[in-house]
């Protein structure tokens, strides 16, 4: 689970709690009714609100966010015990009740009487508990079934690497997995190998390495002291690539990727990220719009969807979409989806035409493509091609706005790792490249293109660049 999703989901925790401890807040209310009789229930449950109560009753709601902040309720506490948590959700409850009892004494509020506060503390202890322990399970069943696994890669082979491997081996449903280990020769590497844990390559091979598999995090732990060059190396790669670090301290210097401390069972370690972690509600809103926006679309273009879906069936044989593995968020691999615009057989004819690439860098481009058909030339034109891609939008593989997912082979071609940092974003159907020119654009001032939109980002900037492709798509300007 990257960070900003983590963000949300703590931020909606939040709520949820607060909206638990207000329903053990009524029903010990009642309780306290019911059994002492001073007011029948009936006319209880009548009572009018005051204004005065509900003020009251807001600050005493912004008391217990603080108490459940101060007890850490919302620290990462992914590789920690149930007994640890169910701990701190009573240390939790307990100052909860006891602001609920100041707060009484203060505005004398009658109903908070001895009988209500054990009957409150004992209730929100059993809904916050029960809630952090269902979380737990559903997390723990979405990890079996492979869903929100982080990868990570560790860099040394020392004991202290090795017992972070194993602290989070030893707990697989928390949905972190070891990647394996990478280093270069040492005095006691051959204690390493006892450990089980696999060497997956040196630290010559890193670089390649982590350009060629899906990796979330790399957890540093050479030496500083006798392999500070190598450690620096690995840390300025990583923020080349937009994969997320973990390390002692903000011993680098990096630039671009801003840290934040986060706990992980233990000691705090600092985490760089492609993306500053301030900026989580409006990448919620982003990918709010992207699920509302593309239903939308989908439901307005669907004439649309139907006629070319008819046309090139009636063109030629072949399969209707066109669905090829691309490159995604954190170099992942997905299967986009296009409408077919060449000829069945086109994959195995790009060999014979390479020597005709007129796009400079990896990608692969030529005017007058013969393998495009002719209903493909209009397709392509118009964009109507794209449009299948908000599938891809809903599914979550790509977003509205974002760097252009490239397939495998172009990817493969890249040769400079302040390249690669654009797949540290989720890709998107339009971008600044598609409305500067597109195909017209040299693979280089793409590449910046897609690194400024990054640095720049904003929902603004996204719905600029949206407004913006409406008139470049009717132009077709750049379209190949």
């Amino acid at each position: 689970m990257d960070e900003v999703r983590r963000r949300i989901l703590v931020n909606l925790l939040k709520v949820f709690d607060l909206w638990l401890l207000t329903l053990s807040f009524a029903a010990a209310a009642i309780l306290v009714a019911s059994v002492e009789q001073r007011v029948p229930l009936a006319e209880f449950l009548s009572l009018r609100v005051k204004l005065s109560n509900c003020l009251i009753f807001a600050v005493i709601l912004i008391a217990w966010h603080g108490m459940l902040r101060l007890c850490g309720l919302y620290r990462s506490r992914s590789l920690s015990t149930r007994e640890v948590a169910v701990l701190q959700v009573s240390k939790a409850t307990a100052l909860t009740t006891a602001c609920l009892a100041t707060g009484g004494a203060l505005f004398s509020i009658s109903i908070v009487t001895p009988r209500f506060l054990v009957i409150f503390c004992a209730l929100a202890t059993v809904f916050l508990v029960a809630s952090r322990l269902a979380l737990r399970m559903a997390r723990e069943q979405a990890a079996r079934y492979g869903r929100n696994w982080r990868y990570i890669l560790v860099v040394g082979t020392n004991s202290r690497a090795v017992e972070f491997a194993r602290r989070i081996s030893d707990e697989p449903e928390n949905g972190f997995r070891i990647l394996g280990f990478v280093d270069g020769p040492w005095p006691r590497l051959g204690e390493f190998k006892k450990s089980g844990f696999p060497l997956v390559c040196d630290t010559r091979g890193l670089p390649e390495f982590l350009r060629r598999n899906a990796v979330d995090e790399v957890a540093m732990y050479l030496p500083l002291r006798s392999c500070y060059e190598c450690a620096s190396q690995a840390a300025s790669l990583c923020e080349q690539l937009g994969i997320s670090m973990r390390f002692d301290g903000d011993i680098f210097s990096l630039k671009n990727a801003p840290s934040q401390s986060e706990e992980m069972q233990g000691p705090y370690y600092y985490a760089t990220h492609s993306l500053t972690l301030r900026e989580w509600g409006p990448l919620m809103i982003k990918r709010g719009l992207d699920i509302a926006l593309s239903m939308a679309l989908l439901l307005l273009v669907s004439p649309i969807l139907a006629v070319a879906t008819v046309t090139i069936w009636l063109e030629s044989s072949g399969p209707i979409f066109f669905l090829q593995e691309r490159v995604g968020l954190n170099r992942r691999r997905f299967l986009m989806y296009k409408f077919r615009t060449m000829v069945p057989n086109a994959e195995r004819m790009l060999d014979q035409l390479a020597s005709r690439n007129e796009a400079s860098g990896p990608v692969f481009k030529i005017a007058n493509d013969p393998r495009i058909t002719p209903v493909g030339k209009f397709l392509r034109r118009t964009s109507i091609d794209e449009l299948p891609q908000l599938l891809n939008v809903l599914k979550g593989d790509m977003s509205l706005v974002g760097p252009r997912p490239l397939p495998v082979r172009d990817y493969e071609g890249f040769r400079k790792d302040w390249q690669r940092r654009r797949f540290s974003v989720r890709p998107g159907i339009t971008c600044l490249w598609q409305i500067c020119g597109r195909s017209s654009v040299p693979f280089e001032q793409w590449m910046r293109l897609d690194l400024q939109y990054m640095d720049e980002w904003s929902l603004w900037l996204d719905l600029k660049i949206l407004v913006r492709t409406i008139p470049a798509v009717l132009k077709g300007s750049g379209a190949a």
